[in-house]
């Protein structure tokens, strides 16, 4: 680093000679990888909305790491944070050409924050699935700025530098994600009518008591299952009052028998984990404004959900 910058020079390490001894160690450069970590995939994993991929994103981190000068890194956290930046985007440009050919709705892989409620971020911004789902209209350079600088505090300068763009830019970034995420949500209730609302909307679906079901979904609400191709699950969201109430309503009979609900937490909201069997067949979530319930989101995939239970399980 060289005149408080954080640039990248060209190799992949950072600009500057004045290396801090012990960190051309392999053993040392572990102890500082692993005590960022949780940093670096809580930025993966915003930009990205996948665990599995934010878990790749940080193994080429890691690569990069053991293979970088690191006598002439001077902050590696802000090192490694770049690196995670750059490769999240570049793995995001990809990842969009893949979501476009997805079966169902695409909708953000959940993850279990018990452990670290804000996902080591400064503050648990742009955690929530809807916020996430959001987020995945952006173009990749617009959301990692946005994350940076909302979930982790960074200075735009330094967001600058990260992105290898102008501070002037990346205020711009920053901006427009700002506003296309307030155009598009609503402020959320607490956690306690959350919750209440989750508890009476589940009940409702699972009776299929349409009147109930019209005066807590808003009129605009939608409902997107991603389920990956997997069978009985809806291949287009369902949108509006009307037709949401009915699909659920006639959706119910078919599948809620026999299905345990457990209450969990996912991206630091309350979550319903439905099991048939003792098998995960869906994790239910819910957007609720002011207005009711704004969205529904159902996720069904088997692999998000594989992983998603296994992490309750550590």
């Amino acid at each position: 680093m060289r005149d408080g910058t954080h640039s990248l020079d060209g190799t992949g390490s950072f600009d500057g000679t004045h290396s801090l001894d012990g960190w051309d160690s392999l053993d040392q450069a572990t102890k500082v990888f692993m005590a960022v970590r949780p940093q670096l995939f809580g930025i993966a994993y915003r930009v990205l909305g996948s665990t599995s991929e934010a878990e790749d994103v940080l193994q080429e981190a890691w690569l990069r790491w053991q293979h970088a000068d690191r006598g002439a890194v001077r902050e590696p956290k802000a090192f490694l944070a770049t690196v995670t930046a750059r490769l999240a985007i570049n793995l995001a440009q990809s990842a969009r050409v893949r979501r476009e050919s997805y079966t169902d709705p695409w909708l953000p892989e959940p993850i279990d924050t018990r452990a670290d409620p804000q996902l080591g971020a400064e503050r648990a911004e742009a955690l929530d699935l809807a916020v996430l789902f959001l987020l995945e209209k952006l173009n990749p350079v617009e959301r990692a700025a946005y994350v940076l600088r909302e979930a982790f505090d960074y200075p735009y300068k330094q967001i600058a530098e990260m992105l290898e763009t102008s501070e002037a830019n990346t205020r711009q970034l920053v901006s427009r994600a700002r506003k296309r995420i307030s155009s598009e949500r609503r402020k959320p209730v607490d956690a306690t009518e959350h919750r209440r609302l989750m508890k009476v909307f589940l009940t409702a679906a699972r009776t299929g008591d349409l009147a109930v079901l019209e005066d807590i979904l808003t009129e605009d609400v939608v409902s997107y299952t991603d389920g990956n191709g997997l069978r009985g699950a809806s291949r287009i969201p369902v949108v509006g009052l009307v037709h949401v109430s009915r699909y659920l309503a006639a959706f119910g009979p078919r599948f809620w028998p026999h299905k345990e609900i457990d209450w969990v937490e996912a991206n630091g909201g309350p979550a319903a984990l439905v099991s048939d069997g003792g098998t995960a067949v869906v994790l239910l979530t819910l957007d609720i404004s002011e207005r009711g319930i704004e969205r529904a989101m159902w996720v069904m995939n088997p692999e998000k959900l594989t992983r998603y239970v296994a992490s309750l399980d550590n």
